[in-house]
C-alpha cells in the first residue's frame, strides 16, 4: 500500500501545503496528519473520499499506485514574474480550432519575416478564446483558441492579419508538464487543477485584469522532451521568480 507516501507527495510537492493546512482542510489534528503519513494509521472511508476529491485522485490509485512518478511529469507550481510582452495574435473558433490557429499563424509567420528570426526568438503561446455562444458550442461543436507570436524588441512585422497588442510585467503561476501530449485530456487538466489548488492553499487569487492574458500554454522542445508550461495570471505579490522561458 502506497498511502502514506502518497499523500505526503500529493501534500507537499503537487499543492504547496504544510501538515498544519492539510490537517485544517481535513478537520484533523496535525498529528494525525503525520500518522496517515508515517502509514501508522489509516483515514476512515469519508476521509479517503475527501482526500480522494482534494487531489482530484482516484481512490484505488491513491491507495494502491505509487504517485510519487507523478513528479516526473509535473513540476512544482512557482510563482513568476513575466515580463511585459508584445504579441501578435489570432483567434479561429472552429472544431478543431487549435490546429487551425497555429496553422495560420504559422503562414502568418513566413508572410512577416517572423520565421526569419533567430530560432530561440520565435515563441508562440496560446490560449482559449472564451466568447463563444453555447449554439455553436453545443449544435456545431465548436471551440475558441487564440495563437499568439511573441514579438523581440524592435520587431515589425511586415504585413498585416494578426492583431498587435502589448501587455506589462505580470506575476504567474506556472506549472510545467512533460510530454503533455502522452494524455492530453489528463496531463493538461490536471496542470490547471493543481494551479487552482496551489493559489487555494497559499492565499492567491486569481487576477483578471483586462490588459493582461488571463492564462496561457507555452509548448517548447527541451533536450529532445516535449513540455507545456501552464500560466494563470495572479494578483502581484512581489514575490515572482524572473520568467527566463521565452
Amino acid at each position: 500500500m502506497y498511502f502514506g507516501q502518497n499523500l505526503q507527495h500529493l501534500r507537499k510537492k503537487m499543492a504547496g501545503m504544510t501538515q498544519e493546512q492539510l490537517a485544517e482542510k481535513m478537520e484533523v489534528s496535525r498529528q494525525t496528519i503525520s500518522k496517515w503519513e508515517g502509514d501508522e494509521v489509516l483515514p476512515d472511508v469519508q476521509k479517503l473520499l475527501e482526500i480522494s476529491d482534494l487531489f482530484s485522485v482516484k481512490l484505488d490509485a491513491l491507495l494502491r499506485e505509487d504517485l510519487t512518478a507523478h513528479a516526473a511529469i509535473y513540476s512544482a507550481v512557482e510563482i513568476r514574474t513575466v515580463a511585459a510582452l508584445r504579441t501578435a495574435r489570432y483567434v479561429i473558433i472552429s472544431p478543431n480550432c487549435e490546429d487551425d490557429v497555429q496553422q495560420y499563424m504559422r503562414r502568418w509567420a513566413e508572410k512577416s519575416s517572423y520565421a526569419a528570426l533567430p530560432k530561440e526568438q520565435q515563441k508562440m503561446i496560446g490560449w482559449d478564446f472564451p466568447f463563444v455562444s453555447p449554439e455553436q458550442k453545443n449544435r456545431f461543436s465548436l471551440r475558441g483558441y487564440v495563437a499568439a507570436c511573441i514579438l523581440p524588441e524592435g520587431f515589425e512585422p511586415t504585413c498585416g492579419g494578426t492583431e498587435i497588442s502589448a501587455q506589462p510585467s505580470a506575476d504567474y503561476a506556472v506549472i510545467s508538464i512533460r510530454e503533455p501530449f502522452v494524455a492530453p485530456f489528463e496531463r493538461i487538466p490536471t496542470a490547471y487543477k493543481l494551479i487552482m489548488e496551489y493559489l487555494g492553499t497559499n492565499g492567491f487569487k486569481e487576477n483578471h485584469s483586462p490588459e493582461i492574458i488571463p492564462c496561457f500554454e507555452y509548448e517548447y522542445e527541451k533536450d529532445g522532451v516535449e513540455y507545456m508550461d501552464v500560466f494563470i495570471h495572479v494578483d502581484s505579490v512581489g514575490k515572482g521568480r524572473l520568467y527566463t522561458g521565452f
